[in-house]
């Protein structure tokens, strides 16, 4: 894929200038962030800075809490911004900057349309697929096509059924654990990293066209419509929340570089991303090893884990690591930590636990579409620094969750997998939430 080494948005010594200029904070705006920019020094007036949409909605005050921290930390706050230190935005793609999910559309898209290649053996597609996947994969795909030539999935309906039971619940149809061993549950899950590995000997450009097709077609689609996958039912619709791009335009009319973060593969995301007028070279997603041009089943590894067979992704705290290693150029080891608050992003937004960690990392606004997950939920409404945003799902929002967040107890995922407390940068507990951000 794309050589991203060389930082994209600004340099170690450009984010010195970052850390000067993001250091004054109104004195009517939130507290900062903990370690974040000092306060005591006012920031010009926002005068100068793009505005967001007075047309579209937002829940409460959400709307000028983010308009604060564009005011705050946009390069159109003085009438001439240097030319270094841009500020960093970064959003995750799926239910956050669109309504569902476009790694599902495209995996369908491409299962009625037979794209799947066969590989001359399942179990090599993930280092972590179980022998009882292998067999239940093998035998409903069945073995009459050639390795390397399409499965006839839009026909066969037992084929297409394992494979996106195994890439939405991680099982067989049987019930059978799809994947098994050791892995990082903050850096990495099977199922995620399979998709990519799935469409092994297709090339980038080909994902991505079945990604663009896929795409009109939930964009056609009427909201609240559903599509037939096998015998899956998933949604068939997909729209661009337009509260999210008209956020992410004003951003960048305010001098952010903004920056896509998705779990999904990076061609599908490519695909879509162009429509908030974010490029490829702005987006970061799973990355495949590519062979003579082709997908393989291999990932390109963050920090200090290499290449491998998905052991490093963007997903939780994979998303730090690939923001702080593509944007801000941190090697090693030390791509998996938070930053000084110069080399960190100034916006994150996020929905899901997979975001949580980089979304927290944001010195000037934390924003979070409500799916009721719980780590990062509970970090949202326990507010740690005054500067969490929560706001409904604009489209199909959804109900009051009606027991509390496990925060105390079994909120945070811990690399094993097990569950625990949730604790706060002190290291202190975060006590069980309600949800009182919903849509109904």
């Amino acid at each position: 894929m794309r050589n991203r080494s060389v930082p994209a948005a600004l340099s170690f010594a450009a984010a010195a200038v970052l850390a000067l200029t993001a250091a004054a904070v109104p004195a009517a705006a939130t507290p900062p962030a903990a370690g974040g920019p000092a306060a005591g020094t006012a920031a010009s007036p926002g005068a100068h800075c793009p505005q967001l949409s007075g047309k579209l909605h937002w829940y409460g005050d959400n709307r000028a809490r983010l308009q604060r921290t564009i005011d705050e930390r946009g390069r159109c706050r003085t009438p001439h911004p240097g030319p270094e230190g841009r500020p960093v935005a970064a959003f995750d793609w799926d239910n956050t900057v669109v309504k569902n999910d476009t790694t599902d559309a495209t995996l369908a898209w491409a299962l009625k349309h037979d794209k799947i290649l066969r590989p001359a053996s399942w179990s090599r597609t993930s280092k972590w697929l179980t022998p009882a996947a292998d067999r239940a994969l093998t035998e409903a795909c069945g073995t009459s096509v050639p390795a390397g030539r399409p499965l006839r999935t839009s026909t066969n309906t037992r084929c297409t059924d394992e494979i996106f039971e195994i890439r939405a619940e991680a099982k067989t149809m049987s019930g059978r654990a799809a994947f098994a061993g050791a892995w990082n549950h903050r850096r990495t899950v099977p199922q995620y990293a399979w998709v990519p590995q799935l469409f092994a000997g297709r090339t980038p450009a080909q994902l991505t066209g079945y990604a663009k097709q896929a795409r009109d077609e939930a964009l056609a689609a009427p909201v609240g419509s559903k599509q037939t996958v096998g015998t899956h039912t998933i949604p068939g619709y997909i729209r661009y929340y337009p509260q999210q791009k008209d956020l992410i335009q004003t951003l960048r009319r305010a001098g952010f570089n903004v920056y896509i973060v998705s779990a999904g593969a990076e061609p599908v995301t490519d695909a879509w991303a162009g429509g908030v007028g974010v490029d490829s070279a702005h987006t970061i997603a799973i990355r495949s090893v590519l062979r003579h041009g082709r997908i393989t089943t291999g990932t390109e590894g963050c920090g200090d884990t290499p290449a491998g067979q998905g052991e490093a992704i963007p997903y939780i705290d994979g998303k730090r690591c690939w923001i702080n290693q593509d944007i801000y150029g941190v090697k090693g080891a030390a791509a998996w930590h938070r930053q000084r608050p110069a080399h960190r992003i100034a916006l994150g937004g996020g929905d899901a636990n997979t975001d949580v960690t980089f979304v927290g990392d944001a010195t000037g606004a934390h924003l979070v579409l409500n799916r009721n997950q719980d780590e990062v939920m509970c970090r949202a409404y326990d507010d740690a620094d005054g500067r969490w945003v929560i706001n409904p799902m604009f489209i199909e929002p959804l109900p009051r969750r009606s027991t509390a967040y496990p925060c105390s107890t079994s909120g945070y995922t811990n690399p094993d997998g097990s569950l625990g407390p949730v604790l706060r940068q002190d290291g202190s507990v975060v006590p069980d939430q309600s949800d009182h951000v919903h849509g109904g």
